[in-house]
């Protein structure tokens, strides 16, 4: 009874109450998830007398970090939208054999990365631009981090599937779990046991470790939908492959932010030094206050357009997609506002070396100049994702950085007398420009998309 409840509140109770239901716990969730990569950072900034250089230094692991994710994400954000259509098609057992082959998937993943990742880690961080002074402390938060990549990829992996059979508060619970964990333990282990970056990294993966064993705990339990079951954790190309697929889209967001961090990283090491590298450390955090929530908005909106799609009710899809589009473009643009205006503000919270602070506010009022039109770029981009539409999905996830923004990165600076500034104002050339193409791409799409329907989706 429960889950026909459910299913009914999806394809038929309020779209305005179930985006309300739905986004706010995930917007929070991924606020509280935003400071598993943040609170290390503000800490070790102000590390007495290594604050700056820690700083940097852990800045260079974010493109290792990004694989991670990617790789997590990869199965995570393409299994779960498909879970969701075939729960609108009445077809549960084919749901849970989804959540099975994921899980599976992400434990051959996280097993590959850490040997990978810990073997490379010095020679990795150097490719990123770590210098003499950096590279110990980027490599002492590396080495214990990439321990814990599996609990990093049951987290990231399988907190999705939670969210999408509409339990966003559950959802929500696994990262505020982990954060208070991670927020008690950082200064315990940073300054009061005097580990310093290392204890960052083991307050990191300690907090990870809780919040898996809840997602683990939730799954296996007798409230969720979607059991995870030894039965379903045999893979099968027919039911894993279109759920990679699907997700390729979203691997390739996260793991070109990771080539596009390097990209930043070693134009900015060569132009501006470590004080550069520090900024753009300070600004991808910033960043985050963004992105973050968008994802959040945009995982509330997706159970319901996939449930909607798979049980054909077009006029719910557009709805929820209105609403998305507009929390979305509003968040943004009231972001983008206080970026610009009080820069200082954000940068002080994460460093107190003057110099690096002065470095920054003018570095983030360029790099954030066009930041306001990523609620539309990631709203629309993430609804081909809740329509299955994985082949759209990544021509417009690999539009920005790929095609847009790693070259300019390269090609600005010849352009610009000053290197530094060819740089950064690459980055809102790239996002005005893709978010004007995703939007045009979706709009003139979305009507042919759901008269095809579901059954016609790409693979």
């Amino acid at each position: 009874m429960a889950e026909q409840g459910r299913k009914q509140d999806m394809g038929s109770g309020s779209i305005p109450g179930l985006m309300m239901n739905l986004a706010v716990p995930a917007v929070v969730a991924q606020l509280i998830n935003m400071l598993y990569n943040i609170v290390d950072r503000i800490y070790i900034g102000h590390i007495p007398d290594a604050g700056a250089s820690a700083l940097t230094g852990v800045g260079l692991f974010l493109p290792i970090l990004m694989m991670i994710n990617a790789f997590a994400m990869l199965a995570g954000s393409g299994g779960a939208p498909r879970a969701a259509i075939a729960m609108g098609k009445k077809d549960r057992e084919g749901a849970q054999k989804i959540l099975g082959n994921c899980f599976s998937v992400l434990m051959l993943f996280a097993a590959v990365l850490t040997v990978v990742f810990y073997i490379f880690a010095p020679q990795l961080l150097r490719l990123f631009g770590a210098s003499d002074v950096t590279l110990p402390y980027a490599l002492d938060y590396a080495r214990i981090y990439i321990l814990g990549i599996v609990f990093v990829m049951i987290v990231m992996g399988l907190n999705p599937f939670i969210t999408t059979q509409g339990f966003a508060k559950f959802s929500m619970i696994t990262t505020v779990v982990g954060a208070v964990c991670n927020i008690i333990l950082d200064p315990i282990l940073i300054f009061v046991c005097d580990m310093g970056v290392q204890g960052a990294a083991v307050a990191t993966v300690i907090s990870q470790a809780v919040s898996a064993v809840w997602v683990l705990c939730f799954l296996r339990g007798s409230r969720t939908l979607l059991k995870l079951t030894p039965s379903d954790m045999k893979i099968e190309p027919q039911v894993i492959l279109p759920c990679l697929a699907l997700g390729i889209s979203t691997f390739v967001m996260l793991s070109t932010e990771s080539i596009l961090n390097i990209s930043f990283n070693s134009s900015l090491s060569r132009f501006g030094g470590d004080v550069a590298v520090g900024a753009m450390t300070i600004i991808s955090s910033c960043n985050q206050l963004v992105t973050l929530p968008l994802q959040g908005i945009c995982q509330g909106g997706q159970p319901i357009m996939s449930y909607n799609f798979g049980a054909g009710k077009n006029e719910r899809v557009k709805q929820a997609f209105r609403c998305q589009f507009l929390a979305c473009t509003s968040y943004a643009a009231l972001l983008w506002l206080l970026l610009l205006v009080v820069p200082r503000v954000f940068a002080g919270i994460f460093s107190s070396d003057a110099a690096l602070v002065e470095y920054t506010v003018w570095a983030m009022r360029i790099y954030m100049a066009g930041i306001f039109s990523t609620g539309v770029q990631i709203s629309c981009q993430q609804t081909f994702m809740a329509l299955g539409q994985a082949k759209i999905s990544l021509l417009m996830a690999c539009l920005r950085k790929l095609v847009l923004l790693i070259p300019l990165i390269f090609i600005l600076p010849i352009v610009f007398e000053n290197k530094v500034f060819g740089v950064f104002v690459a980055e809102p050339v790239s996002d005005i420009i893709a978010a004007s193409v995703t939007a045009t791409m979706l709009f003139t799409r979305l009507n042919g998309i759901l008269e095809k329907g579901a059954g016609g989706r790409n693979p």
